[in-house]
């Protein structure tokens, strides 16, 4: 009998902020993964600033297609699936008026979207 792998569309379609998933949640867990191989790898604590350089398309049309929120937002450590959508926006516009990030949700670290 022959066995086929079956995929969900809940695997091919991706629900999250802006007009392209490529653009807002891969940049979002691409933030989420590397907070999360700093604390396996003991490095979490030694961070004092970040600095994010994005290139290609997501620097093209980062802003426009909210690659900016999504990548703060992976660095506050919230996630896509579970974050309240109404809370989006106060959570960037905080870091955007403070220039302070919560990194990864437990550390403040100077932090400006500008740059």
């Amino acid at each position: 009998m022959l066995q086929r792998e079956s995929i969900s569309i809940f695997d091919m379609l991706k629900i999250g902020i802006g007009p392209s998933s490529s653009h807002t949640l891969g940049p979002w867990r691409a933030a989420e993964r590397w907070i999360k191989e700093l604390k396996e790898e003991g490095q979490f604590d030694k961070v004092v600033s970040i600095s994010v350089h994005v290139y290609g398309s997501l620097s093209l049309t980062g802003k426009g297609h909210a690659t900016d929120y999504a990548i703060i937002l992976g660095l506050l450590g919230t996630d896509p699936e579970s974050i309240p959508i109404e809370n989006i926006h106060g959570l960037v516009d905080a870091v955007k008026s403070s220039c302070k990030l919560n990194f990864g949700g437990t550390k403040i670290l100077s932090f400006n979207p500008r740059k």
